[in-house]
């Protein structure tokens, strides 16, 4: 015996399954993020944020989800990373994300030239950023760290592919969901 289904009860069964796949996804998404309790703070070092401004410290951001990016001008998969990273600021700036791209190039003129194009609508830290980079373990080109709102590192990511955007878009969602606590 075949059933037929009128218009409105595929377009109902399509919206279903869409909704638990994505709620799926969205559980597994969030199971990446290493538990709040258990997750290491932050570490404290300072960026040049503003050639002409003394170095800032990631602990100024403590109240907001921070994406902090080390990148190069050598970088490919850098250079594919930063529409994404101007995206994630457009679309989660007002809800609380700062996205803090740090850069490890040598020379300052290719960073110069490598944030041309396309221009950034973030923060990004340029000088000597070498200690940074080591106080948190950089083993990649690109390598991204997920911060909460405690200042707590919930989730690392090495290197980016176009494919990466959409699990790093649902963690960070997800941890601009969480209620803001103090550390």
């Amino acid at each position: 015996m075949s059933v037929k289904w009128n218009k409105p009860q595929k377009q109902r069964l399509a919206v279903l399954a869409l909704a638990a796949l994505l709620a799926s996804a969205s559980g597994q998404a969030a199971e990446q993020l290493a538990a709040a309790q258990d997750a290491p703070a932050a570490p404290a070092c300072k960026l040049s944020l503003d050639k002409d401004a003394a170095p800032a410290e990631l602990a100024q951001y403590r109240g907001q989800v921070v994406y902090v990016d080390f990148w190069a001008s050598w970088c490919g998969p850098c250079r594919q990373s930063f529409p994404f990273m101007n995206q994630m600021q457009s679309d989660f700036g007002d809800k609380g994300l700062t996205v803090v791209a740090v850069n490890l190039g040598e020379e300052a003129s290719d960073a110069q030239s490598f944030l041309a194009n396309p221009a950034a609508s973030f923060k990004i830290a340029g000088g000597a950023n070498q200690e940074c980079a080591a106080a948190f373990h950089v083993e990649a080109m690109p390598s991204s760290y997920l911060i909460d709102r405690a200042g707590k590192v919930r989730y690392i990511h090495h290197g980016f592919r176009t494919g990466d955007a959409e699990l790093l878009r649902t963690l960070t969602a997800t941890l601009l969901a969480e209620p803001a606590t103090t550390p």
